[in-house]
């Protein structure tokens, strides 16, 4: 079977290290030369993922298609479709992501709880509509890792505002943010991976670590499993989704945003689970039976991100005192080049003791640092 991926960076590379153990040839389709997969794929094609052509050239004789990243041609994955490819996840639920106006309204249209908002075309009619401050600006196109989302504390502090259109939302009185990981087949079975408890680098606007299962406590678990759920029943589409959400201090669950694809928020699968997210989405391209989202232990993952003044040729700092942490687990996403708050990796502990988690977090972030060679 030839499978081909839109996207090479380093939820492509995780995806390869699974996808390679089956008799599956990969193709990936990336603009960089040296992105993290070019060595690892079966095929790598260097071109531009969100052009038409490129994508309909890339994928007219491969048998399924797929995606590490939202931001590609959706119009070439409906050709590809109609053209009778598997195609994961489907164009349609696709283009819904890709557009976080549509996307808020696919969760007001589907009576799923998320934050109150606006909409408008236009940046510069927020200084006279009538508004409460602080809101959330959200480009509508393009957000990723952080970037396309703005916080406007005051009507006087407009000058940050993204130039582009945009949502604006209400901030929500945050207890926790939460994620869970649903996988579907596209033929009516879901599975979903236990609740995730996030925590945020708010430097970057990046997750900083992770903790699998949360510790909320088993009915607002249960309940965010099942919101999670039934976003993804609605989008009606095989394929790997995150559902982000905000706990309120209140107890209510607010559905953030959704990602159709696999995800930093499920990475710790790959020790913690029995079938790793990245297995789940060769399952889901190859229309396999769903793997087991069982857990056999805790897990914590922890984001290795650039360190602020550093460009150039990356290295890990304190790597030996970090691998004498029992049950450490380091992943290298093999990009040449550090930047400040740019992801280069992430490392799982497992460990049945939470506590005792949290401090081995504590220390992986005291003493790893990723720099550049000097």
């Amino acid at each position: 079977m030839k499978i081909g991926i839109l996207g090479g960076g380093q939820l492509g590379y995780m995806f390869l290290q699974n996808a390679l153990q089956y008799p599956v040839e990969i193709h990936v389709l990336d603009p960089a030369e040296n992105a993290p997969c070019a060595p690892h794929a079966h095929h790598f094609v260097q071109g531009d993922f969100a052009d038409y052509e490129t994508v309909v050239n890339f994928g007219k004789d491969l048998d399924a298609i797929g995606i590490e990243i939202e931001h590609v041609n959706v119009e070439a994955l409906q050709t590809l479709k109609s053209m009778g490819k598997r195609v994961v996840p489907d164009p349609d639920a696709l283009a819904i992501i890709q557009d976080k106006s549509v996307q808020k309204k696919f969760y007001v249209d589907h009576e799923i709880p998320t934050a109150p908002y606006f909409e408008l075309e236009d940046w510069k009619d927020l200084i006279c509509s009538v508004t409460e401050f602080p809101v959330f600006q959200k480009a509508n196109k393009g957000g990723y890792d952080g970037k396309g989302v703005q916080y406007l504390p005051s009507r006087n502090g407009l000058t940050n505002q993204l130039r582009v259109p945009s949502i604006y939302e209400t901030p929500a009185d945050l207890e926790k943010e939460i994620a869970v990981v649903v996988v579907a087949d596209g033929n009516g079975n879901l599975v979903n991976y236990p609740v995730v408890e996030l925590v945020f680098n708010q430097e970057y606007n990046l997750l900083d670590y992770l903790l699998m299962p949360s510790t909320l406590e088993d009915s607002l678990a249960q309940k965010a499993e099942k919101i999670a759920r039934n976003v993804v029943e609605k989008l009606n589409s095989p394929g790997v989704f995150a559902v982000e959400m905000f706990l309120n201090k209140d107890q209510s669950i607010w559905v953030n945003e959704t990602a159709c694809r696999v995800h930093n928020s499920g990475h710790s699968t790959i020790e913690a689970a029995y079938s790793s997210q990245f297995d789940q989405m060769l399952r889901t391209l190859m229309n396999l039976p769903l793997g087991s989202s069982n857990l056999y232990a805790t897990s914590a993952m922890v984001n290795l991100i650039g360190a602020e003044g550093q460009t150039g040729e990356a290295q890990i700092e304190n790597i030996e005192e970090l691998m004498q942490i029992p049950g450490v687990y380091l992943h290298w996403y093999a990009k040449s080049e550090t930047r400040p708050g740019r992801k280069m990796g992430h490392i799982t502990l497992v460990d049945e003791d939470v506590d005792r988690l949290k401090k081995n977090i504590a220390k992986v972030n005291q003493t790893v640092q990723v720099t550049a060679k000097k």
